[in-house]
Parts: C-alpha cells; sequence; structure tokens
C-alpha cells in the first residue's frame, strides 16, 4: 500500500465523517470545525478579527465567518500567530463573496489577513517568493507548502496544512 493511500486510509478512520475533497491523486480528510471552535481557537492565541459588517453570518459577503472553516486553517493562522509573533486580524473567512474553487474561502482553506507590516516582513523574509498568481498578485510559499499572496490591501492565504502544528 502506498504511503499516501494509507495515511489517508487512517485520516478516515481518525476523523470518521469528515469530508474527503481533491482529486483521486490527493485526496485527504478535511475536518471542519463551528464559528464558535475558530473564534475559540484563534481567541486563545491573540489572533483578532472583523468584518466590514460586524457579523459572522456565512452567506452574507459582508460578513466575516469561520463556519465550516478547515481545522487544519485554524491551526496554520494559529501558528503563523505563533511563528511570527506578529499582530494578526482576520478579514475574511468562509463567508461567500469570495472566489470559487475547490481551495477556496468557501471551502475552509483560506484567510485574509489585515495587512500590518510585522507580518509582511515575515512572510517576505521567511518564505520563498514563488512569483505573481494569475491575477497579478505576488504569491510566497512556506517550506509547508502554504501560499501567502499580496492582494494589496490584505494577505490571502491558502492553507493546504497546519503549517508545521
Amino acid at each position: 500500500m502506498k504511503f499516501r493511500s494509507a495515511l489517508t486510509a487512517l485520516a478516515l478512520v481518525v476523523a470518521p465523517g469528515a469530508a474527503v475533497v481533491g482529486t483521486a491523486t490527493d485526496a485527504f480528510a478535511v475536518t471542519k470545525i463551528s464559528h464558535a471552535t475558530a473564534t475559540s481557537m484563534f481567541r486563545s492565541v491573540g489572533i483578532t478579527w472583523s468584518s466590514s459588517g460586524n457579523c459572522s453570518d456565512r452567506n452574507n459577503p459582508t460578513c466575516t465567518s469561520f463556519e465550516q472553516l478547515n481545522l487544519a486553517t485554524a491551526k496554520g493562522a494559529q501558528t503563523l500567530k505563533q511563528a511570527s509573533g506578529c499582530a494578526l486580524n482576520i478579514t475574511g473567512g468562509t463567508e461567500t463573496g469570495h472566489a470559487s474553487g475547490t481551495y477556496s474561502h468557501w471551502n475552509g482553506y483560506k484567510l485574509d489577513y489585515s495587512k500590518y507590516t510585522c507580518i509582511g516582513n515575515y512572510i517576505k523574509n521567511n518564505f520563498t517568493y514563488i512569483g505573481l498568481r494569475g491575477d497579478g498578485a505576488p504569491q510566497w510559499r512556506s517550506g509547508s507548502g502554504n501560499i501567502y499572496a499580496d492582494e494589496g490591501n490584505h494577505w490571502d492565504v491558502l492553507y493546504y496544512n497546519c503549517g508545521g502544528c
């Protein structure tokens, strides 16, 4: 049995009921968490969040919701906060209104962060510049493979995993 297949099988045993996403060659178990669980995780390490609508309704694009966030994404945010020592404010989560796709905000893989000098310097000094995204946003890849895109007024972060948690 291939290692990846064994790992996938183990993940399905460890996390029964978790959704399986991706392609046949890179499927893995994803554990979804509630908004309340995510905010508790963020609060525990000093991560803040805000929304232009001052709300958390997943179906309202002016809100910032963490409903159905991937556990690995929440842990990735915690890892970034602890590794960088920088202030982190989340401005976008799983709410509607972001671009679609498998690895999207809606599917729990992405978070948006306010642009602060500290976190920008941390990303640029510790991760590898990988060029421009299709929309022109410069991107950096962490050692664990997560992608950090500078969208001008915020950081758009794609979490494939928890970032070495």
